[in-house]
């Protein structure tokens, strides 16, 4: 039987204003022996900016910031920067996070070489409205009645005359840490699937990109739900994990249960050189909300994991805990590996 330890709970809120409300959904990337953790900081106004700490062991820390890493510079992200992801491709640093203008959630892109310098947030998501992407949805039979279930949705909490203005919301935008195939490679979720890109540079993905690749979005989607905990819908979680398996992919499915929505962690693995491929996944989730803080907090019931450290043969993973925490769980990844394949 699998076994998988919740190690502890790594970061509380502090009463610092930036992070007095929750911290939660970390990226983290080792490097020249630190594990650098960046996480998603709200205030009390739920204002979200990204705060840094840094680990000497994967279930200690040994330095936290007292201030903000990274805040909203862009009109795009004026009210807040979410859920940050990385991976380090060639040279540079590739951080992933949603930007939020308070309509818009969009995935975007910062770079940096050093972790210190950092480039301006530029979105990569498609900027599309929902009534367009509904018009490039709807040209595909096969993917229109699930797509627009979400737009109606969406319309039915906002109101169609909002919802046409809007772009439609793409998050849990994370890179592959290599280029497959010659070509960066990143998930990213339009609700209810995983999705795939790839391209040879950043400013490929034009408005005419987007509407071509929604036509053929059938042949980027790497993960529709299958199992009853990731019903409702699913989203990437930390970046994929090259093994010689194939991709690891650690996500989150969620269950709408008579308590609300319950978020757990779900594994995957995909072929190497096409990760549209699905070799296996695991039929019950890795972990789910079970301890008091997992439960209770910002939003009940969320185990939300974004970030991954192997060592050895042991995977931590780091994840957001109710919206306020974040706690580590760990697996061996051979065991894994074993569960998931046969």
């Amino acid at each position: 039987m699998l076994h998988v330890k919740k190690e502890i709970l790594l970061l509380s809120p502090t009463e610092h204003k930036f992070e007095n409300r929750g911290v939660f959904n970390p990226a983290c990337i080792a490097e020249n022996g630190i594990i650098h953790l960046l996480y998603r900081a709200t205030s009390t106004a739920n204002y979200s900016t990204i705060g840094y700490c840094q680990l000497d062991t994967p279930t200690h820390i040994a330095v936290r910031n007292e201030y903000p890493f990274l805040i909203p510079h862009e009109k795009h992200e004026s009210q807040g920067i979410e859920d940050p992801r990385i991976v380090k491709i060639d040279d540079t640093f590739y951080i992933t996070y949603t930007a939020y203008d308070g309509k818009n959630a969009l995935g975007s892109l910062i770079l940096s070489k050093d972790l210190k310098s950092f480039s301006s947030g530029k979105i990569i998501a498609p900027q599309l409205t929902y009534k367009e992407f509904e018009l490039s949805i709807g040209s595909t039979d096969v993917a229109k009645q699930k797509y627009l279930r979400f737009v109606q949705l969406f319309n039915h909490r906002m109101g169609p005359e909002v919802t046409q203005k809007l772009f439609i919301w793409d998050k849990d935008v994370v890179f592959f840490p290599r280029k497959i195939n010659g070509k960066l490679a990143f998930l990213h979720r339009i609700f209810p699937d995983i999705q795939i890109v790839y391209c040879n540079e950043m400013n490929e993905l034009t408005d005419s990109f987007w509407r071509e690749y929604l036509f053929h979005i059938n042949e980027y989607t790497i993960l529709k739900s299958k199992m009853p905990f990731e019903a409702s819908y699913i989203g990437a979680g930390c970046p994929p994990i090259e093994t010689a398996n194939g991709w690891l992919l650690i996500y989150h499915g969620v269950e709408d249960t008579h308590e609300g929505y319950k978020y757990h962690a779900g594994v995957a693995l995909l072929d190497i050189e096409n990760p549209t491929k699905e070799i296996g996944r695991l039929k019950n989730p890795l972990f789910s909300p079970e301890l008091d803080w997992e439960k209770s907090g910002n939003v009940n019931n969320v185990v939300f994991p974004t970030g991954s450290i192997l060592q050895g043969d042991i995977l931590y993973i780091y994840y957001g805990a109710a919206d306020k925490y974040i706690g580590v769980a760990s697996v061996n990844i051979n065991d894994l590996l074993k569960e998931i394949i046969n």
